[in-house]
């Protein structure tokens, strides 16, 4: 119940599916956040059958006296853009993960290209047969890699080419158009048990590595070296150290910390890691094909979900008593059988009671329950 106090206000992108008089496109499919736009598209179908991708249409306009008929509109849980795909999580049980793709393709004469966009859903994705294609293609260009000038001896990278110079942070930077892209921090073995012993100051240094957009922790050892006492060999007590990994990860979730093993395959992935982050700075200009907006809005983290935005309103409101159409009014558009669902869930938690039967029965706030939840 201690999370209660961090529930935000109602979620602000939607999902919304009209039905046309368009007899090619009877579908109308947007997603948009307060009063902004992020993508609309013209759709066969309003979701994809099993291993089925609907071919749509990008709306371009909008005919304010179109007849339009709303089919459903449902929360997004989160929202990212990955190079030509938007891919979506709507904040409900069933039919939740899909994406839009969307593809150049050149005219038979050579004038430009057209788009089409592809409404694909997870279970669609995973039976097509490229599913074990990767995203990103080879890179058909050479590397520019600035190694720190404080290593003595550093990782090689054959066929790159290779500078030393006074890094800002890392050891290990990605180089394009003279900017680092792509930072590596480098750690043998020895050197992050001793820096175990300056914890405060290992932070400061993971949180400037992790300022870097694109950067990494890369360990020359296995995770399970840490935790292996004849390795430690009494320096430190192996619940210590696996407590402080754990640690490093909680206070900094968004660098990743790779346990690559020995120091050859720290050399390996990190040489993988930059050649993906260089393809990827290549193809972001031709992969950026989705509708305006959509790259502005970037990535839209996940909140809270609808579930608790309801718990949070009955536990935490100032009405101590509710019924059921009280809350389908605070609630607009949530389906009356969620709604159940959730109230039903705090009724067996025993944090709500139910008083009368039908439609005149009213749902109580257990005592103390409002009190608890804002404290904890």
């Amino acid at each position: 119940m201690g999370h209660a106090k961090a529930i935000r206000g109602p979620l602000t992108s939607y999902w919304t599916v009209e039905r046309t008089a368009s007899a090619r496109f009877p579908y109308r499919i947007a997603i948009g956040t307060g009063e902004s736009l992020l993508l609309a598209v013209r759709a066969q179908s309003l979701w994809p059958g099993p291993g089925q991708q609907i071919f749509c249409l990008r709306e371009r306009a909008v005919d304010p006296a179109e007849d339009r008929e709303l089919v459903e509109r449902v929360p997004v849980a989160h929202l990212t853009k990955l190079g030509r795909k938007l891919t979506v999580a709507l904040d409900r049980p069933s039919r939740k993960r899909c994406e839009f793709l969307t593809v150049q393709k050149p005219y038979a004469d050579g004038t430009g290209n057209y788009e089409q966009v592809f409404f694909r859903t997870e279970s669609g994705i995973r039976a097509h047969r490229s599913r074990t294609r990767l995203e990103l293609g080879p890179l058909d260009k050479q590397l520019t890699i600035a190694v720190d000038s404080g290593e003595r001896y550093p990782w090689r990278f054959p066929g790159a080419e290779l500078s030393r110079r006074k890094l800002a942070v890392g050891d290990y930077a990605l180089i394009e158009d003279g900017e680092p892209v792509a930072v590596v921090e480098r750690k043998s073995f020895e050197n992050l048990l001793a820096d175990l012993g300056a914890m405060q100051g290992l932070h400061h240094q993971l949180a400037d590595l992790a300022s870097v957009a694109v950067s990494a922790l890369v360990v020359e050892a296995q995770l399970a070296d840490f935790l292996d006492e004849k390795k430690l060999r009494s320096r430190w007590p192996a619940p210590f150290v696996a407590r402080a990994i754990g640690e490093m990860s909680a206070m900094h979730p968004k660098l990743p910390i790779i346990f690559a093993g020995n120091r050859k395959l720290a050399n390996v992935w990190t040489e993988r890691f930059f050649g993906a982050v260089a393809s990827r700075v290549v193809a972001e200009p031709q992969l950026d094909l989705m509708a305006a907006g959509v790259a502005q809005a970037g990535s839209q983290p996940r909140g809270p979900g609808l579930d608790a935005e309801i718990r949070a309103a009955v536990l935490t409101g100032e009405a101590r008593s509710f019924t059921m159409a009280e809350m389908a009014e605070r609630f607009p558009g949530v389906p009356a059988p969620r709604l159940k669902r959730v109230i039903d869930r705090l009724r067996v938690e025993g944090l709500v009671v139910r008083l009368g039967s039908g439609r005149g029965s009213r749902w109580w706030v257990s005592a103390g329950t409002s009190d608890s939840v804002a404290t904890s």
